[in-house]
């Protein structure tokens, strides 16, 4: 039997978990196309197997659109929205910049949400739409508090990937928020738990045991479900 190809559209993926993603999928066999803002010398270098590149800003709806029309006829079994931001994260809300907290949150939980509905219709049936959370977006686990503006966002996310996942309850894909674990990149910093092969891989292997589901889950990069 031919061995089946499978297909991602990874969103963000110039450095760190989005880079992870990239290298983890295509060393499980996938066709990878990867979107970065600007120049992501660290993409185009990958070998012996590069993946197709794109521009887009996901915070830029035409950017998103054109996108979405060059791929025109194209269909991927998961689309994984890694892009996000944490500025600003270490500050408590209230003695923060207004204009930064409503940055974080139109880049973490608007932007997303927005890129997911323009690209609905470019998953593939059984394929997944993938986004990229946080343990910090969980209300209930939240019993430590700090990096209040980032939880705000990722806890918005958590909430607007469910109407998401609602409004196209007839669709023939699922739904997936990620939680990557707390790791060793420019976010997570250098006394994280993991590094980010570790994270990137099992992250992959969680997606690759869901595809056929539908329905709206929050999971860690275990496979372990969270707490609302």
């Amino acid at each position: 039997m031919a061995k089946q190809e499978r297909s991602a559209l990874i969103v963000g993926a110039s450095r760190g978990l989005g880079l992870g993603l990239v290298r983890a999928f295509l060393a499980r066999g996938w066709d990878v196309t990867a979107t970065s803002r600007g120049e992501a010398p660290a993409l185009s270098s990958l070998s012996p197997v590069a993946p197709a590149l794109a521009r887009v800003d996901i915070d830029d709806d035409a950017a998103v659109t054109r996108l979405h029309d060059d791929l025109a006829g194209t269909s991927f079994d998961v689309v994984f929205v890694v892009a996000g931001i944490a500025d600003g994260a270490q500050v408590p809300l209230p003695q923060g910049d207004r204009a930064t907290a409503l940055k974080v949150y139109e880049t973490n939980a608007v932007s997303p949400i927005r890129f997911a509905e323009t690209f609905a219709d470019r998953v593939a049936p059984g394929g997944l739409m993938v986004l990229m959370s946080s343990v910090l977006g969980s209300v209930s686990l939240n019993e430590s508090g700090g990096w209040e503006s980032y939880r705000a966002s990722k806890a918005a996310l958590n909430t607007l990937a469910r109407s998401f996942a609602t409004r196209h309850h007839d669709a023939p894909f699922g739904t997936v928020l990620m939680h990557p674990g707390w790791v060793r990149t420019d976010m997570g910093g250098p006394d994280a738990d993991i590094d980010v092969a570790t994270s990137a891989g099992g992250m992959v292997e969680v997606v690759e045991g869901r595809l056929g589901q539908r329905g709206c889950v929050y999971l860690d990069y275990r496979g372990e479900t969270l707490g609302w």
